[in-house]
């Protein structure tokens, strides 16, 4: 029997978790609404999945730390794509990997605008639209980092720690108008996320995955898709998953 269609936005759809993500609910026939800043990925990543899956994909590109814009942007939805089924709050980064005292303020500044005001900034101006219909999911993609912190993760982990207490609240003021929330809190993971945090330097960035099997973006998508298959009645509150050789957010088993 084949699923209801629904529709899907996913913030940072351009790469990582967010665009496999987008590819796993277009093979399942749900219509996507994909954001991001990379408007090429982001319209290459249009067109592909539309060819491919022959789904309806509506790409909107703004800058979730951007409040103004993010209100422009879902206030001015086209009418059909205002019923959305699902938020995938997946927009994030880490930057920089220094101790607090020696920690770089605009590295401050990209995370917490992006990690927790962007995640605001979207659910905000998402909510109403669920509530009207009386239904929804939203999906807040945190951390293992949002459960310890580690070494020079300080400001990154508070921004995590901030996303795990949101969706918290967001549970318990939702609860009333039928909208499920969870959040998903991966471990490490061989994405782009590390090339981010060490602002380009690819070999930095590879190092951290070496001696043991990190995560892949495919593998998180499925645990976000798995989260929005269950009975109406049931909601995943919280979920955090790692690879079998990380034990949390700091104790790694390399060879």
């Amino acid at each position: 029997m084949k699923n209801t269609i629904k529709k899907v936005l996913i913030t940072g759809a351009t790469s990582g978790f967010g665009q496999a993500a987008a590819e796993i609910f277009a093979e399942n026939g749900h219509d996507l609404i994909i954001t991001g800043r990379r408007e090429k990925r982001l319209l290459d990543l249009q067109k592909r999945l539309e060819v491919e899956f022959k789904i309806s994909v509506l790409p909107l590109v703004f800058d979730v730390r951007d409040e103004k814009e993010v209100k422009k942007v879902i206030k001015n939805l086209p009418k059909k794509w205002q019923k959305i089924d699902i938020l995938v709050n997946n927009a994030g980064l880490a930057s920089g990997l220094d101790p607090i005292q020696t920690g770089d303020l605009e590295d401050w500044n990209k995370m917490i605008d992006t990690n927790v005001k962007g995640l605001l900034y979207v659910s905000r101006a998402v909510m109403p639209l669920m509530i009207e219909r009386g239904k929804g999911h939203i999906i807040n993609i945190g951390s293992t980092a949002g459960k310890e912190v580690y070494p020079n993760g300080n400001v990154y982990c508070a921004s995590k720690h901030a996303v795990d207490a949101i969706t918290k609240g967001m549970r318990i003021d939702l609860l009333p108008h039928g909208i499920k929330v969870t959040q998903i809190a991966p471990g490490a993971a061989d994405t782009e996320f590390s090339t981010v945090r060490f602002h380009g330097d690819k070999k930095k960035a590879k190092d951290v995955y070496k001696g043991y099997q990190p995560m892949r973006a495919e593998d998180v998508a499925q645990l976000i898709y798995y989260s929005t298959t269950l009975p109406a009645h049931l909601c995943i509150n919280d979920m955090v998953v790692t690879s079998l050789d990380q034990a949390n957010s700091y104790v790694f088993h390399k060879v």
